[in-house]
Protein backbone atom coordinates (compact mmCIF):
# COMPACT_ATOMS: atom_id res chain seq x y z
CA UNK A 1 0.00 0.00 0.00
CA UNK A 2 1.66 3.45 -1.00
CA UNK A 3 0.97 6.96 0.24
CA UNK A 4 -1.90 7.46 -1.53
CA UNK A 5 -4.78 5.62 -1.65
CA UNK A 6 -5.69 2.97 -4.45
CA UNK A 7 -8.98 4.81 -5.82
CA UNK A 8 -6.72 8.42 -5.65
CA UNK A 9 -8.49 10.96 -8.65
CA UNK A 10 -5.26 12.01 -10.80
CA UNK A 11 -6.33 14.49 -13.40
CA UNK A 12 -6.10 17.91 -14.49
CA UNK A 13 -8.72 20.85 -14.78
CA UNK A 14 -9.92 23.78 -17.31
CA UNK A 15 -12.61 25.91 -17.00
CA UNK A 16 -15.70 26.63 -19.82
CA UNK A 17 -15.14 30.06 -20.72
CA UNK A 18 -11.09 29.39 -20.75
CA UNK A 19 -11.04 26.62 -23.41
CA UNK A 20 -14.15 25.98 -24.82
CA UNK A 21 -14.64 29.00 -27.15
CA UNK A 22 -17.82 29.10 -29.76
CA UNK A 23 -19.17 32.14 -27.99
CA UNK A 24 -22.03 32.26 -29.54
CA UNK A 25 -22.21 28.78 -31.69
CA UNK A 26 -25.59 26.29 -30.97
CA UNK A 27 -27.57 29.21 -29.19
CA UNK A 28 -25.13 30.09 -26.46
CA UNK A 29 -25.89 33.18 -24.87
CA UNK A 30 -23.21 35.92 -23.69
CA UNK A 31 -21.28 35.26 -20.31
CA UNK A 32 -19.44 37.94 -18.17
CA UNK A 33 -16.24 36.45 -19.78
CA UNK A 34 -17.06 37.33 -23.29
CA UNK A 35 -16.96 41.23 -21.45
CA UNK A 36 -14.12 40.84 -20.22
CA UNK A 37 -10.81 40.65 -22.92
CA UNK A 38 -8.41 42.13 -20.20
CA UNK A 39 -8.74 39.33 -17.45
CA UNK A 40 -10.00 39.72 -13.59
CA UNK A 41 -8.25 43.77 -13.65
CA UNK A 42 -9.35 44.71 -17.27
CA UNK A 43 -12.22 47.11 -17.92
CA UNK A 44 -15.17 45.40 -19.19
CA UNK A 45 -16.29 46.07 -22.71
CA UNK A 46 -19.94 46.76 -24.07
CA UNK A 47 -19.88 43.95 -25.82
CA UNK A 48 -17.61 41.18 -27.08
CA UNK A 49 -14.48 42.37 -28.74
CA UNK A 50 -12.04 40.76 -31.45
CA UNK A 51 -9.23 41.02 -28.49
CA UNK A 52 -10.83 38.88 -26.34
CA UNK A 53 -8.84 35.51 -26.89
CA UNK A 54 -11.95 33.26 -24.79
CA UNK A 55 -14.27 33.82 -27.62
CA UNK A 56 -12.22 30.77 -29.64
CA UNK A 57 -10.22 29.84 -26.21
CA UNK A 58 -8.52 26.64 -27.74
CA UNK A 59 -11.82 25.75 -29.49
CA UNK A 60 -11.95 22.91 -26.72
CA UNK A 61 -15.45 23.15 -28.21
CA UNK A 62 -14.60 21.05 -31.60
CA UNK A 63 -11.29 19.56 -30.72
CA UNK A 64 -12.60 17.59 -27.19
CA UNK A 65 -12.36 14.16 -28.58
CA UNK A 66 -8.59 15.20 -29.22
CA UNK A 67 -8.08 16.26 -26.08
CA UNK A 68 -9.68 14.40 -23.84
CA UNK A 69 -7.66 11.34 -25.90
CA UNK A 70 -4.82 12.92 -24.51
CA UNK A 71 -5.53 13.13 -21.28
CA UNK A 72 -6.48 9.46 -21.20
CA UNK A 73 -2.77 9.10 -22.49
CA UNK A 74 -1.63 10.61 -19.39
CA UNK A 75 -3.66 8.16 -17.36
CA UNK A 76 -6.05 10.71 -15.63
CA UNK A 77 -8.77 9.25 -13.04
CA UNK A 78 -10.71 12.38 -13.47
CA UNK A 79 -11.07 15.64 -15.71
CA UNK A 80 -12.42 19.24 -13.70
CA UNK A 81 -14.68 20.78 -16.23
CA UNK A 82 -17.29 23.42 -15.81
CA UNK A 83 -20.57 23.98 -17.73
CA UNK A 84 -20.99 27.20 -19.31
CA UNK A 85 -24.42 28.62 -17.54
CA UNK A 86 -25.49 30.47 -20.69
CA UNK A 87 -24.79 27.33 -22.96
CA UNK A 88 -27.60 25.98 -21.42
CA UNK A 89 -29.91 29.01 -20.81
CA UNK A 90 -28.71 31.73 -22.62
CA UNK A 91 -30.04 34.58 -20.53
CA UNK A 92 -30.30 32.59 -17.50
CA UNK A 93 -33.78 33.72 -16.78
CA UNK A 94 -35.95 31.35 -19.03
CA UNK A 95 -38.30 28.34 -18.06
CA UNK A 96 -36.73 26.41 -20.69
CA UNK A 97 -33.28 24.79 -21.47
CA UNK A 98 -31.14 25.05 -24.80
CA UNK A 99 -31.61 21.44 -25.74
CA UNK A 100 -28.08 22.40 -28.17
CA UNK A 101 -26.10 23.32 -25.27
CA UNK A 102 -26.91 20.26 -23.53
CA UNK A 103 -26.13 18.00 -25.88
CA UNK A 104 -22.83 19.27 -26.27
CA UNK A 105 -21.66 18.49 -22.58
CA UNK A 106 -23.74 14.38 -22.96
CA UNK A 107 -21.34 14.10 -25.57
CA UNK A 108 -18.40 15.44 -23.78
CA UNK A 109 -19.09 13.43 -20.82
CA UNK A 110 -19.59 10.34 -22.77
CA UNK A 111 -16.15 10.92 -24.28
CA UNK A 112 -14.80 10.95 -20.53
CA UNK A 113 -16.56 7.97 -19.92
CA UNK A 114 -15.17 6.02 -23.25
CA UNK A 115 -11.37 6.57 -21.17
CA UNK A 116 -12.74 5.74 -17.84
CA UNK A 117 -12.63 8.98 -16.81
CA UNK A 118 -14.83 10.58 -14.22
CA UNK A 119 -15.98 14.04 -14.20
CA UNK A 120 -15.64 16.42 -11.99
CA UNK A 121 -18.02 19.05 -12.97
CA UNK A 122 -17.91 22.95 -11.93
CA UNK A 123 -21.69 24.44 -12.00
CA UNK A 124 -20.79 27.88 -12.10
CA UNK A 125 -17.08 28.82 -12.94
CA UNK A 126 -16.71 32.41 -13.61
CA UNK A 127 -19.37 32.48 -16.38
CA UNK A 128 -22.35 34.39 -14.98
CA UNK A 129 -24.82 34.87 -18.04
CA UNK A 130 -24.67 38.09 -18.89
CA UNK A 131 -28.52 39.06 -19.54
CA UNK A 132 -28.42 38.26 -15.10
CA UNK A 133 -24.75 40.49 -14.50
CA UNK A 134 -27.18 43.36 -17.10
CA UNK A 135 -30.33 43.16 -16.12
CA UNK A 136 -30.48 41.82 -12.55
CA UNK A 137 -27.21 43.30 -10.99
CA UNK A 138 -25.62 39.46 -10.55
CA UNK A 139 -25.84 37.66 -7.54
CA UNK A 140 -26.53 41.29 -5.36
CA UNK A 141 -29.79 40.66 -6.33
CA UNK A 142 -31.93 37.73 -4.48
CA UNK A 143 -33.45 36.39 -7.91
CA UNK A 144 -30.55 34.62 -9.03
CA UNK A 145 -31.35 31.44 -6.45
CA UNK A 146 -34.53 30.74 -8.45
CA UNK A 147 -32.79 30.73 -11.56
CA UNK A 148 -29.67 29.09 -10.48
CA UNK A 149 -31.72 26.66 -9.01
CA UNK A 150 -33.83 25.76 -12.21
CA UNK A 151 -30.26 25.66 -14.15
CA UNK A 152 -28.92 23.05 -11.46
CA UNK A 153 -32.38 20.96 -11.55
CA UNK A 154 -31.94 20.80 -15.15
CA UNK A 155 -28.11 19.80 -15.05
CA UNK A 156 -28.62 17.21 -12.49
CA UNK A 157 -31.72 15.46 -13.81
CA UNK A 158 -29.90 15.30 -17.31
CA UNK A 159 -26.34 14.32 -16.50
CA UNK A 160 -27.38 12.39 -12.66
CA UNK A 161 -26.48 8.87 -14.68
CA UNK A 162 -22.85 10.34 -16.20
CA UNK A 163 -21.34 12.85 -13.11
CA UNK A 164 -21.03 11.69 -10.02
CA UNK A 165 -19.14 14.66 -8.66
CA UNK A 166 -19.90 17.94 -8.65
CA UNK A 167 -18.58 21.11 -7.39
CA UNK A 168 -21.36 24.71 -6.59
CA UNK A 169 -19.38 27.96 -6.89
CA UNK A 170 -15.44 28.11 -8.39
CA UNK A 171 -13.34 29.73 -5.56
CA UNK A 172 -16.82 31.48 -3.68
CA UNK A 173 -14.69 33.73 -2.12
CA UNK A 174 -13.43 35.54 -4.61
CA UNK A 175 -16.90 37.31 -5.60
CA UNK A 176 -15.07 39.97 -2.37
CA UNK A 177 -12.53 40.48 -4.41
CA UNK A 178 -13.45 40.36 -8.38
CA UNK A 179 -17.53 41.15 -7.77
CA UNK A 180 -18.18 41.56 -11.99
CA UNK A 181 -15.96 38.28 -12.49
CA UNK A 182 -17.12 35.94 -10.22
CA UNK A 183 -20.56 37.43 -8.99
CA UNK A 184 -21.61 39.09 -12.33
CA UNK A 185 -22.31 42.52 -10.49
CA UNK A 186 -22.29 45.73 -12.56
CA UNK A 187 -21.88 48.31 -9.74
CA UNK A 188 -18.35 49.77 -10.19
CA UNK A 189 -16.42 48.13 -7.22
CA UNK A 190 -15.34 51.65 -5.99
CA UNK A 191 -19.68 52.38 -5.47
CA UNK A 192 -20.07 48.96 -4.21
CA UNK A 193 -20.57 48.38 -0.37
CA UNK A 194 -19.37 45.29 1.68
CA UNK A 195 -23.14 45.76 3.09
CA UNK A 196 -24.23 45.04 -0.87
CA UNK A 197 -21.30 42.71 -1.46
CA UNK A 198 -21.38 40.33 1.65
CA UNK A 199 -25.68 40.25 0.87
CA UNK A 200 -24.54 38.89 -2.63
CA UNK A 201 -21.91 36.49 -1.02
CA UNK A 202 -24.93 35.31 1.15
CA UNK A 203 -27.47 35.03 -1.91
CA UNK A 204 -24.65 32.39 -3.29
CA UNK A 205 -24.08 30.58 -0.01
CA UNK A 206 -27.82 29.73 -0.01
CA UNK A 207 -27.43 28.72 -4.24
CA UNK A 208 -24.49 26.47 -2.95
CA UNK A 209 -26.77 24.67 -0.20
CA UNK A 210 -29.84 24.49 -2.38
CA UNK A 211 -27.71 22.83 -5.05
CA UNK A 212 -26.34 20.91 -2.74
CA UNK A 213 -29.76 19.93 -1.49
CA UNK A 214 -31.46 19.28 -5.20
CA UNK A 215 -28.46 17.19 -5.97
CA UNK A 216 -28.24 14.60 -3.07
CA UNK A 217 -32.19 14.09 -4.00
CA UNK A 218 -31.83 13.49 -7.73
CA UNK A 219 -28.39 11.48 -7.09
CA UNK A 220 -28.30 9.88 -3.89
CA UNK A 221 -24.78 8.85 -4.70
CA UNK A 222 -23.23 12.20 -5.83
CA UNK A 223 -20.49 14.12 -4.17
CA UNK A 224 -21.55 17.54 -4.09
CA UNK A 225 -18.37 20.06 -2.67
CA UNK A 226 -17.49 23.42 -2.25
CA UNK A 227 -14.63 25.02 -4.38
CA UNK A 228 -12.71 27.71 -2.11
CA UNK A 229 -9.68 29.79 -3.27
CA UNK A 230 -6.95 28.94 -0.45
CA UNK A 231 -4.24 31.39 0.06
CA UNK A 232 -2.87 30.86 3.72
CA UNK A 233 -1.87 34.16 5.47
CA UNK A 234 1.40 33.96 8.10
CA UNK A 235 2.17 36.44 10.13
CA UNK A 236 5.43 38.41 8.72
CA UNK A 237 6.97 39.02 12.05
CA UNK A 238 6.28 36.71 15.52
CA UNK A 239 4.21 39.93 16.60
CA UNK A 240 1.09 39.16 18.68
CA UNK A 241 -0.26 41.96 16.47
CA UNK A 242 1.19 39.84 13.20
CA UNK A 243 -0.53 37.00 14.31
CA UNK A 244 -4.48 38.06 14.99
CA UNK A 245 -4.13 39.73 12.16
CA UNK A 246 -3.38 37.08 9.76
CA UNK A 247 -6.17 35.11 11.83
CA UNK A 248 -8.44 37.93 10.34
CA UNK A 249 -7.51 38.01 7.21
CA UNK A 250 -7.89 33.92 7.44
CA UNK A 251 -10.96 33.90 8.46
CA UNK A 252 -12.60 35.91 5.48
CA UNK A 253 -11.75 32.70 3.52
CA UNK A 254 -12.68 30.69 5.93
CA UNK A 255 -15.93 32.19 6.73
CA UNK A 256 -17.20 30.39 3.43
CA UNK A 257 -16.07 26.80 4.00
CA UNK A 258 -17.43 26.80 7.36
CA UNK A 259 -20.75 27.99 6.21
CA UNK A 260 -20.71 25.33 3.59
CA UNK A 261 -19.27 22.70 6.20
CA UNK A 262 -21.25 23.73 9.61
CA UNK A 263 -24.44 25.03 7.85
CA UNK A 264 -24.38 28.53 9.51
CA UNK A 265 -22.86 31.93 10.33
CA UNK A 266 -19.47 31.58 12.45
CA UNK A 267 -19.22 33.82 15.53
CA UNK A 268 -16.47 36.08 13.94
CA UNK A 269 -18.12 36.53 11.45
CA UNK A 270 -21.25 38.13 12.99
CA UNK A 271 -19.01 39.92 14.87
CA UNK A 272 -17.08 41.51 11.88
CA UNK A 273 -20.51 42.25 10.42
CA UNK A 274 -21.63 43.92 13.98
CA UNK A 275 -18.77 46.13 13.95
CA UNK A 276 -18.93 47.16 10.01
CA UNK A 277 -22.98 48.10 9.98
CA UNK A 278 -23.26 44.85 7.80
CA UNK A 279 -26.49 43.78 8.12
CA UNK A 280 -27.42 40.40 6.58
CA UNK A 281 -31.03 39.73 5.61
CA UNK A 282 -31.92 36.28 5.79
CA UNK A 283 -35.28 35.19 4.35
CA UNK A 284 -37.19 32.50 7.10
CA UNK A 285 -36.21 29.46 5.12
CA UNK A 286 -32.41 30.54 4.48
CA UNK A 287 -31.45 29.08 7.53
CA UNK A 288 -32.99 25.61 7.10
CA UNK A 289 -31.32 25.73 3.50
CA UNK A 290 -27.84 26.39 4.62
CA UNK A 291 -28.09 23.07 6.79
CA UNK A 292 -27.26 21.15 3.54
CA UNK A 293 -23.88 20.64 3.86
CA UNK A 294 -21.17 19.87 1.20
CA UNK A 295 -19.75 16.30 1.19
CA UNK A 296 -15.95 17.43 0.71
CA UNK A 297 -14.37 20.80 0.16
CA UNK A 298 -12.05 21.60 -2.74
CA UNK A 299 -10.02 24.10 -2.93
CA UNK A 300 -7.59 26.08 -5.16
CA UNK A 301 -3.69 26.18 -4.36
CA UNK A 302 -1.50 28.44 -6.09
CA UNK A 303 0.47 30.61 -3.58
CA UNK A 304 0.25 31.65 0.18
CA UNK A 305 0.84 35.56 1.46
CA UNK A 306 2.09 37.67 4.39
CA UNK A 307 -0.03 39.83 7.09
CA UNK A 308 0.76 42.29 9.18
CA UNK A 309 -1.25 44.76 11.72
CA UNK A 310 1.27 47.82 10.48
CA UNK A 311 -0.54 49.62 7.56
CA UNK A 312 2.78 50.76 6.12
CA UNK A 313 4.03 47.35 5.45
CA UNK A 314 0.73 46.69 3.35
CA UNK A 315 2.64 46.65 -0.10
CA UNK A 316 0.77 44.20 -1.91
CA UNK A 317 2.76 42.02 -4.85
CA UNK A 318 1.33 41.97 -8.03
CA UNK A 319 0.24 38.31 -7.89
CA UNK A 320 -1.40 38.27 -4.34
CA UNK A 321 -4.86 37.98 -5.69
CA UNK A 322 -6.27 38.39 -1.96
CA UNK A 323 -3.82 41.10 -1.13
CA UNK A 324 -1.67 40.64 1.66
CA UNK A 325 1.93 41.10 2.18
CA UNK A 326 4.72 39.22 -0.48
CA UNK A 327 6.90 36.66 1.88
CA UNK A 328 10.40 37.74 1.76
CA UNK A 329 11.63 34.40 1.98
CA UNK A 330 10.38 33.14 -0.98
CA UNK A 331 10.69 33.45 -4.63
CA UNK A 332 7.97 34.48 -7.20
CA UNK A 333 7.04 32.78 -10.71
CA UNK A 334 6.67 35.34 -13.93
CA UNK A 335 3.77 36.78 -12.94
CA UNK A 336 4.87 37.54 -8.88
CA UNK A 337 2.80 34.80 -7.71
CA UNK A 338 5.00 33.62 -4.57
CA UNK A 339 6.02 29.89 -5.04
CA UNK A 340 5.43 28.19 -1.52
CA UNK A 341 5.18 24.31 -1.84
CA UNK A 342 5.13 23.53 2.24
CA UNK A 343 2.04 25.68 2.10
CA UNK A 344 -0.35 23.57 0.78
CA UNK A 345 0.77 20.97 3.36
CA UNK A 346 -0.21 23.54 5.69
CA UNK A 347 -3.49 24.28 3.94
CA UNK A 348 -4.45 20.60 4.12
CA UNK A 349 -3.94 20.45 7.69
CA UNK A 350 -5.72 23.34 8.89
CA UNK A 351 -8.45 22.35 6.40
CA UNK A 352 -8.63 18.76 7.11
CA UNK A 353 -8.01 19.67 11.18
CA UNK A 354 -11.45 22.36 10.05
CA UNK A 355 -13.53 20.08 8.85
CA UNK A 356 -13.04 16.54 9.29
CA UNK A 357 -13.81 16.60 5.35
CA UNK A 358 -12.51 14.67 2.58
CA UNK A 359 -10.43 17.30 0.74
CA UNK A 360 -9.96 17.29 -2.99
CA UNK A 361 -7.32 20.10 -4.60
CA UNK A 362 -8.89 21.06 -7.59
CA UNK A 363 -5.93 23.67 -8.41
CA UNK A 364 -2.38 23.72 -8.44
CA UNK A 365 0.31 25.16 -11.01
CA UNK A 366 2.36 27.07 -12.98
CA UNK A 367 1.73 29.81 -15.28
CA UNK A 368 4.78 29.99 -17.08
CA UNK A 369 5.80 31.11 -20.87
CA UNK A 370 6.99 28.04 -22.95
CA UNK A 371 8.77 27.99 -26.29
CA UNK A 372 8.05 25.27 -28.47
CA UNK A 373 11.07 23.15 -29.44
CA UNK A 374 12.07 20.15 -31.77
CA UNK A 375 13.48 17.52 -29.99
CA UNK A 376 16.00 14.70 -31.40
CA UNK A 377 13.42 13.25 -33.41
CA UNK A 378 11.83 16.04 -35.10
CA UNK A 379 8.80 16.42 -32.93
CA UNK A 380 7.52 19.54 -31.62
CA UNK A 381 7.80 19.75 -27.76
CA UNK A 382 8.40 22.00 -24.86
CA UNK A 383 11.50 21.46 -22.14
CA UNK A 384 9.36 22.70 -19.12
CA UNK A 385 11.54 21.70 -16.20
CA UNK A 386 10.44 24.53 -14.31
CA UNK A 387 6.87 23.53 -14.43
CA UNK A 388 7.94 19.55 -13.40
CA UNK A 389 10.19 20.86 -10.74
CA UNK A 390 6.81 23.35 -9.44
CA UNK A 391 4.48 20.25 -9.74
CA UNK A 392 6.84 17.86 -7.96
CA UNK A 393 7.53 19.99 -4.89
CA UNK A 394 3.84 20.66 -4.41
CA UNK A 395 2.91 16.64 -5.05
CA UNK A 396 5.80 16.01 -2.42
CA UNK A 397 4.34 18.49 0.62
CA UNK A 398 0.76 16.56 -0.53
CA UNK A 399 2.42 13.24 0.46
CA UNK A 400 3.51 14.66 3.24
CA UNK A 401 -0.12 16.05 4.20
CA UNK A 402 -1.76 12.35 3.65
CA UNK A 403 1.11 10.90 5.55
CA UNK A 404 -0.12 13.79 8.33
CA UNK A 405 -3.37 11.79 7.74
CA UNK A 406 -5.34 14.32 5.73
CA UNK A 407 -8.34 11.95 3.84
CA UNK A 408 -7.51 13.22 0.31
CA UNK A 409 -9.39 12.67 -2.64
CA UNK A 410 -7.81 13.61 -5.42
CA UNK A 411 -5.66 16.20 -7.29
CA UNK A 412 -6.28 17.81 -10.49
CA UNK A 413 -3.28 20.62 -11.93
CA UNK A 414 -4.61 23.43 -13.01
CA UNK A 415 -4.86 23.86 -17.16
CA UNK A 416 -3.79 20.27 -18.11
CA UNK A 417 -3.93 21.79 -21.44
CA UNK A 418 -3.01 25.58 -22.03
CA UNK A 419 -5.84 27.81 -21.48
CA UNK A 420 -6.86 31.38 -21.72
CA UNK A 421 -5.61 32.87 -18.27
CA UNK A 422 -7.87 34.16 -15.80
CA UNK A 423 -6.56 36.89 -14.45
CA UNK A 424 -4.75 38.44 -17.15
CA UNK A 425 -7.03 36.59 -20.46
CA UNK A 426 -3.54 35.85 -21.80
CA UNK A 427 -2.51 32.40 -23.54
CA UNK A 428 0.98 33.24 -23.14
CA UNK A 429 0.89 32.60 -19.37
CA UNK A 430 0.32 28.97 -19.69
CA UNK A 431 -0.16 26.35 -17.34
CA UNK A 432 -0.76 22.95 -19.60
CA UNK A 433 0.72 19.50 -20.49
CA UNK A 434 -0.42 19.98 -23.76
CA UNK A 435 0.83 23.37 -26.17
CA UNK A 436 -1.60 24.89 -27.75
CA UNK A 437 -0.23 26.54 -30.82
CA UNK A 438 -2.33 29.70 -30.36
CA UNK A 439 -0.59 33.03 -29.29
CA UNK A 440 -1.77 36.33 -28.14
CA UNK A 441 -2.40 37.99 -31.33
CA UNK A 442 -4.66 35.22 -32.49
CA UNK A 443 -2.21 33.38 -34.74
CA UNK A 444 -1.02 30.28 -34.58
CA UNK A 445 -2.57 26.29 -36.05
CA UNK A 446 -4.26 25.36 -32.65
CA UNK A 447 -2.35 22.20 -33.15
CA UNK A 448 -1.67 20.29 -30.12
CA UNK A 449 2.02 19.05 -28.46
CA UNK A 450 3.11 17.04 -25.86
CA UNK A 451 5.06 18.94 -23.28
CA UNK A 452 8.03 17.11 -21.66
CA UNK A 453 5.98 17.34 -18.30
CA UNK A 454 3.03 15.56 -19.89
CA UNK A 455 5.20 12.74 -19.53
CA UNK A 456 6.05 13.32 -16.35
CA UNK A 457 2.62 13.11 -15.13
CA UNK A 458 1.91 11.00 -17.01
CA UNK A 459 4.38 8.46 -15.08
CA UNK A 460 3.37 9.98 -11.29
CA UNK A 461 -0.48 9.02 -12.18
CA UNK A 462 0.65 5.41 -13.32
CA UNK A 463 3.00 4.98 -10.34
CA UNK A 464 0.12 6.44 -8.21
CA UNK A 465 2.57 9.02 -6.80
CA UNK A 466 5.40 6.66 -5.53
CA UNK A 467 8.29 7.80 -7.60
CA UNK A 468 8.15 11.81 -6.85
Amino acid sequence: MGIFPDNFLWGGAVAANQCEGAFDEDGKGLSVQDVLPHGIRGERTAVPTEDNMKLKGIDFYHRYEEDIRLFAEMGFKVFRTSIAWSRIFPKGDESEPNEKGLEFYDRLFDECHKYGIEPLVTISHYETPLYLAEHYNGWANRKLIGFFENYVRVIFERYKGKVKYWLTFNEINSILHAPFMSGGITTPPAELSEQELYQAAHHELVASALAVKIGHEVMPGAKIGCMILSMPAYPLTPAPEDVLRAMEDEHKNYFFGDVHVRGEYPGYMKRYFKEHGIEIRFEPEDGEILKNTVDFVSFSYYMSCCAAADEDKQASGTGNLLGGVPNPTLKASEWGWQIDPKGLRYVLNQYWDRYQKPLFIVENGLGAVDELVEDENGNKTVEDDYRIEYLRSHLEQVKEAVKDGVELMGYTSWGCIDVVSASTAELKKRYGYVYVDRNDDGSGTLNRYKKKSFYWYRDVIKNNGETL
